[in-house]
């Protein structure tokens, strides 16, 4: 049995083949270069035809194939549903993989499913049967593994978590992505430091270390950046924005009663160094006992977490397959 992994993203795709255990053998990257449609599906299937190739592994071998999209996977049909890659609003994935590989089991699920199933895998929560990874980058997302069993919900939607509602009374502002992620995500990080800054630059109140940036241009990186040099609206926003990373992590826990939360995504990254008050924020939230019990760390597999999730459910499709 070979066990193949395929992390897809905006810009591009990861794939590597797996051992049974979801030991990385080999791995490759092919770039989307602003593709759709079956044209995506076409890029997917020459990733996988290379690391066969690579691997020696002949065409009527048995594969057992895995794969990570950055939206919903519907669990029912195998449709995708992933706004970052155009013509991708119900996209037979699943039936494409099927079709280009015949006699072979194919299970495609979100990213923050593969993310969990990665850090539990061979990340920072490996062994854990119960464990949230909460995924901060342009938006926010969570896996959820519960009693071994990833949480997907009646519509495939669970982990939404950008929609958390953290800060009465509700702004309008709100609407398109929700309270938490329009403070705590890298957009929202950006876009709450712009609207400070052009307030205190119209008050002629600030010379700090973002007014050497054009205004439209900040993001969380600069962001993060200037916090290093004290800059004030940094620490305003940032903490803001651990106090959300704080109450939310808080309210898995009360909820989930996990052994581990973990935080990754592009904005930890920098975010990393503020895990400590993260977990200080939280424990004044949540449950107490349950966050006694409860550990908080950053992503162990920073660029490879959903790869690495990925060959994991592509060993559970192999499972599921041989119990059919």
């Amino acid at each position: 049995m070979v066990y193949i992994g395929l992390d897809l993203g905006g810009t591009k795709i990861s794939g590597a083949l797996f051992t049974e255990n979801n030991v990385m053998l080999l791995s490759e990257i092919l770039y989307l270069e602003g593709r759709g449609g079956d044209a995506v599906a076409e890029q997917i299937f020459t990733l996988c035809d290379s690391l066969l190739s690579k691997g020696s592994i002949g065409s009527d071998h048995k594969k057992s194939i895995g794969i990570c999209v950055p939206g919903i996977a519907y669990s029912k049909s195998g449709n995708v549903w992933a706004p970052n890659i155009p013509l991708w609003e119900n996209y037979p994935l699943k039936k494409r993989l099927s079709e280009h590989f015949p006699n072979s089991s194919v299970m495609v699920e979100s990213d923050r499913t593969c993310y969990i199933l990665g850090e539990v895998s061979q990340g920072v929560a490996k062994g854990c049967e119960n464990a949230v990874f909460i995924a901060v980058g342009t938006g926010i997302g969570a896996g959820i593994l519960i009693d071994g069993r990833v949480l997907h919900g009646a519509s495939d939607i669970v982990g939404a978590t950008g929609w958390m509602a953290l800060k009465p009374p509700y702004n309008k502002e709100w609407d398109s992505c929700g309270c938490f992620e329009s403070h705590a995500s890298g957009s929202g990080i950006a876009i709450q430091a712009r609207k400070i800054l052009k307030q205190r630059v119209s008050q002629g109140s600030y010379n700090g270390e973002l007014s050497g940036y054009s205004i439209d241009s900040i993001t969380a990186h600069e962001v993060f950046a200037a916090l290093k040099n004290g800059d004030s609206i940094a620490k305003e926003v940032l903490d803001i924005a651990i106090e959300m990373w704080g109450m939310a992590a808080a309210n898995f826990v009360s909820l989930f009663n996990p052994e581990m939360i973990i935080f990754g995504g592009g904005v930890f990254g920098p975010a990393s160094s503020y895990i400590d008050d993260i977990y200080n924020e939280a424990k004044k939230w949540a449950q107490p006992i349950a966050m006694n019990q409860c550990r908080f760390a950053a992503t162990s597999l920073v660029d490879s977490a959903g790869l690495y999730g990925a060959g994991a459910i592509a060993r559970m499709g192999y499972i599921n397959s041989t119990q059919k």
